[in-house]
C-alpha cells in the first residue's frame, strides 16, 4: 500500500476532529497513513518537506494558505491531493473534487490505490510558488486588512462575508480612487494587477472569477488583469467584467494571456499576496510560470 502524509491544519474553517478522522478513515481503505498537524505559520513548509523520501504522497486538509505552504515545502518532489478544508479551498475546487472532504478523500484513496495521477502548473512570484492566484497593490492590501484581523478564539480566520466586507472597506479608505502606481514591462502603467496561474483567479461564492475566458484550470501559463486606474465611476464597470470573466476585454484594464514571465516594478513598495498570504511589500516582482510541475493524485 501506498505510504502517505496527512497534513492537517486544525484551525482551517471546515476542519474538525470528526472530519479528520473520517478522511483518515477514509485513505487507510487504500493507503498507510502518518497524520501531522500544523502548529504555526509556515510549519506545513518544513512538514511538507520532510516528507520527501519518507511518504510516496502528500495529502493536505486545510485552507488554500496551508496548500500553498505546502507547495512551497515539496512540489515537484512528491505526488499532492488536496482536501476541502479552508472557507474558499480554491485549488480543491479547481482540480474537480468533491466539496465534502470525506468524499474528496475517498476519490483520492482510490485514484492513490490506481496509481491515477495528472500534472499542472503553477506561478511563481519572486521565487514564492502559487498555486491559483498572485497581485500587487488592492487585492494583496486587502489580504493584509483580513489577516490583521486575526483569529476567533477558535483560531480560525474570518469567513468569506468578512473577506468581502474587507475588500469594499479597503476601496472605501482609497475613495474609489486608485491612479497609476505600477509599470509592467512591455505592457504600461495600472493602479493594481491580478496574477492567475491559468483559470480561476478565485471564487466569489460559486462563481468562478476569471482573467481570461480562454485559459484552461491551473494552466502553468500566467494570465493578468491591471486597471489602468480606478474611480468612482468606473468600479462598477471593473466588478462587472470581473465576474462575467470580461475583464481581459474592459476599455481601460491592461491584460495579457498564457504569459511565461512579467516583470512588474511599483512606484513605491506595494503589497503582495500569493494565493490569498501576505508576502510583505515589494518595489519589484517577477512573475513566473511552470508547467507541468506539479503531480496530482487523481
Amino acid at each position: 500500500m501506498p505510504r502517505v502524509v496527512l497534513l492537517v491544519n486544525p484551525y482551517s474553517s471546515a476542519v474538525t476532529k470528526e472530519r479528520v478522522d473520517r478522511v483518515e478513515q477514509a485513505l487507510r481503505r487504500r493507503a498507510e497513513v502518518v497524520t501531522r498537524l500544523t502548529e504555526a505559520r509556515g510549519h506545513a513548509v518544513e512538514l511538507a518537506a520532510g516528507a520527501v523520501g519518507n511518504a510516496d504522497a502528500v495529502v493536505v486538509f486545510s485552507g488554500d494558505g496551508t496548500y500553498n505552504e505546502a507547495l512551497n515545502g515539496a512540489a515537484g518532489a512528491l505526488p499532492f491531493a488536496f482536501l476541502p478544508g479552508g472557507g474558499a479551498s480554491v485549488l480543491a475546487r479547481a482540480l474537480g473534487l468533491p466539496r465534502d472532504p470525506v468524499e474528496a478523500a475517498a476519490a483520492v484513496a482510490e485514484a492513490l490505490a490506481a496509481g491515477r495521477t495528472r500534472t499542472m502548473g503553477l506561478g511563481r512570484v519572486n521565487g514564492r510558488r502559487f498555486s491559483f492566484s498572485a497581485g500587487i497593490g488592492l487585492d494583496a492590501a486587502v489580504v493584509r486588512r483580513v489577516e490583521a484581523r486575526g483569529r476567533g478564539q477558535d483560531g480560525r480566520r474570518v469567513g468569506n462575508f468578512a473577506v468581502a466586507a474587507n475588500a469594499a472597506a479597503e476601496m472605501g479608505r482609497a475613495r474609489f480612487r486608485i491612479p497609476p502606481q505600477l509599470a509592467l514591462a512591455g505592457h504600461g502603467r495600472a493602479a493594481f494587477v491580478l496574477v492567475a496561474n491559468g483559470s480561476p483567479y478565485t471564487y466569489a461564492g460559486r462563481v468562478a472569477i476569471r482573467l481570461s475566458r480562454e485559459s484552461g484550470p491551473l494552466a502553468g501559463r500566467l494570465d493578468f488583469a491591471a486597471p489602468v486606474a480606478v474611480t468612482p465611476r468606473f468600479t462598477p464597470r471593473l466588478l462587472t467584467a470581473l465576474f462575467r470573466g470580461t475583464i481581459d476585454r474592459t476599455p481601460g484594464v491592461l491584460a495579457g494571456h498564457a504569459l511565461d514571465r512579467l516583470e512588474v516594478r511599483c512606484d513605491r513598495p506595494l503589497p503582495l499576496q500569493a494565493d490569498g498570504e501576505d508576502l510583505g511589500d515589494v518595489e519589484e516582482a517577477v512573475f513566473e510560470a511552470e508547467p507541468d510541475v506539479l503531480t496530482v493524485v487523481g
